[in-house]
């Protein structure tokens, strides 16, 4: 157990049921309590891990009243929902804590300190009326930050959303002068109502700052946005990333994943074969999904396409696909339902990953020196598959039209512009790897990271 003179710690930690959340705050629970501080893991009972995956860390369940075929207007409800039903539970437990301190021997009694992501809001504010520290880990990536924050302020200057003629929102290329080399079309919310946009970001930014924030990311990668997040909150902001890498762990998914595919990879070429997977959140509808297997099967390269169920809009799995198709495309390639993607992208012959552009998809592939072919939905996706492409230049965006599908595997997988791409992946990997050993940035982010809590 974590002690600082006769101090002992409990670290109450929350994350939303999201997979890009949750995994990140369990691969920090774990790394905390390999360095002796006693962990309570929060969770909602929708998309609840398992803990016996995860010995050592004490669960504690919070009653939210959801489902995941639950019917909400928008992010925005479900997150005011979310939070609003968890935070009673989340709370007692905490004054439970706190009362059974009054009667503890000094050398019993804990000081609390709660770390929540930026979606469970409802944390810190129990922190704060119970005068605990609370710390935010931010999952997304630092360069969204800027993006995100700015928008009430195009909205009051009437910049955003650009509309057209008849009040239709324009899909523009115009570059955000403040941000740079951001698009207007590359940020959130674009098509979303002004009063539901405002009260999201009212929710998620918090205006008075935490203790501190941890942010999974490198020094090295975005510099200009941990500098703006520095300067605008005006505490301390420890870059851990990749959270994934920092220790050894069971898996987070919240799907089963299909090891097989491992096996079909091993009879595959060094880098020959895309693999696509648009995440655990994602809807395509039945056109684009069609365009993007004739692309799969017109590009010649091997591949590996997760389709996840429910994936495609109003069906269960692949068959809306045309039965010519379908067998053309197992010629060449594999569909699975879920996969192991740390493991898949570690692989040898995978040589581009077709993705959303999640923060912890970018992240692995990052690690493992995988050029990416990058297909946004929303929130911070655009942001990243914009850096991917234009600033760090490891990605490709990709138009969803089975012509420009196909052309953008052949580029990434075996063409000059891929060979380029994927010796500037690998030297992205080497400072990864560098950041995350002994007296890198962010091993020594993290051990400061500890040294802080100590100090509370």
């Amino acid at each position: 157990m974590a002690e600082h003179g006769r101090r002992r710690w409990r670290l109450v930690l929350t994350a939303s049921p999201l997979q890009g959340h949750m995994s990140p705050m369990l691969h920090l629970a774990t790394f905390l309590h390999s360095k002796g501080f006693s962990i309570t893991m929060a969770h909602s009972d929708l998309n609840r891990p398992d803990p016996l995956n995860h010995p050592g860390l004490t669960f504690l369940p919070l009653r939210d009243n959801l489902s995941a075929t639950a019917d909400f207007a928008g992010a925005g409800q479900f997150l005011q929902t979310l939070n609003d039903n968890c935070r009673p539970h989340f709370q007692h437990h905490l004054v439970q804590i706190i009362d059974s301190q009054k009667e503890a021997s000094a050398s019993e009694k804990e000081s609390i300190v709660v770390i929540h992501d930026n979606l469970m809001f409802f944390a810190g504010s129990v922190a704060a009326d119970l005068g605990l520290p609370s710390i935010i880990l931010r999952t997304s990536s630092a360069s969204f930050f800027p993006a995100i924050n700015i928008i009430p302020q195009l909205l009051e200057q009437g910049r955003f959303p650009v509309q057209g003629p008849n009040n239709q929102i324009l899909d523009n290329e115009e570059i955000v002068s403040e941000l740079h080399p951001i698009r207007y079309k590359d940020l959130p919310f674009l098509c979303t109502p002004i009063e539901q946009t405002l009260k999201t970001i009212n929710m998620i930014i918090t205006k008075k700052p935490p203790s501190a924030f941890l942010w999974n990311t490198f020094e090295f990668l975005e510099p200009t946005g941990l500098t703006h997040i520095r300067d605008h909150y005006q505490v301390p902001v420890f870059s851990v990333g990749p959270l994934h890498k920092i220790i050894p762990t069971h898996s987070t998914s919240f799907h089963k994943e299909d090891t097989s595919c491992i096996s079909w990879l091993d009879k595959q070429a060094p880098r020959s074969v895309v693999y696509v997977s648009l995440g655990s959140l994602a809807n395509v509808d039945e056109k684009i999904s069609t365009e993007m297997a004739w692309g799969l099967a017109n590009s010649n390269q091997p591949f590996l396409w997760v389709v996840r169920p429910g994936l495609v809009k109003g069906f269960e799995w692949f068959e809306f696909l045309p039965e010519d198709l379908v067998n053309q495309m197992k010629m060449r390639g594999l569909i699975v339902k879920w996969a192991p993607q740390k493991e898949v992208l570690a692989h040898s012959a995978v040589g581009g990953f077709w993705s959303h552009c999640g923060w912890n998809s970018t992240l692995e592939s990052m690690f493992e020196g995988v050029p990416m072919l990058c297909q946004p939905f929303e929130l911070d996706q655009k942001v990243n598959c914009r850096y991917l492409s234009d600033v760090w230049k490891i990605g490709v965006e990709i138009v969803a039209e089975r012509g420009e599908i196909e052309d953008a595997i052949r580029k990434v997988l075996v063409g000059k512009e891929g060979e380029e791409m994927k010796q500037r992946a690998i030297e992205i990997q080497e400072k990864v790897k560098v950041a995350i050993s002994h007296g890198g940035s962010s091993h020594n982010s993290l051990e400061a990271f500890v040294d802080y809590i100590l100090s509370l």
